[in-house]
C-alpha cells in the first residue's frame, strides 16, 4: 500500500524526524520537485525514506562550501559531471558521491 505525498507532507516528514534543519525550506522544496520530476521522467515511484534521503543528499550554501568537502571539484560543470545537482535560491543540494 502506498500513499502519495504532496510537498507539505514531504516537509512535515522531515520535521517529524528532526531533519528539517539539515536542509531548510528552499532545499527541501527543490529536492521534492527534483524527486517528483524523476518519478515523472522514469515512471518509477519513489518510497519516501527521510533517513535515506538525508544520507544520500546534502545541502550546501554555495560551490565553495561543496569544494571544502570535495577538493577535486573545479566548477559547477565539473560538479554536474560527478553527481546530481539541484540548485535552489539559497544554495545547492547534491547527491553525495
Amino acid at each position: 500500500m502506498k500513499t502519495r505525498v504532496n510537498k507539505c507532507d514531504f516537509m512535515d516528514r522531515f520535521r517529524r524526524f528532526d531533519r528539517y534543519e539539515q536542509f531548510g525550506y528552499d532545499a527541501l522544496s527543490a529536492l521534492y520537485d527534483y524527486l517528483e520530476q524523476y518519478e515523472d521522467d522514469t515512471g518509477e515511484e519513489i518510497e519516501l525514506d527521510v533517513i535515506a534521503l538525508c544520507c544520500e543528499y546534502t545541502n550546501y550554501d554555495d560551490l565553495e562550501d561543496i569544494q571544502s568537502n570535495y577538493t577535486d571539484i573545479k566548477d559547477m560543470d565539473d560538479l554536474r559531471d560527478h553527481t546530481q545537482v539541484i540548485e535552489h535560491k539559497s544554495g545547492i543540494v547534491i547527491q553525495d558521491f
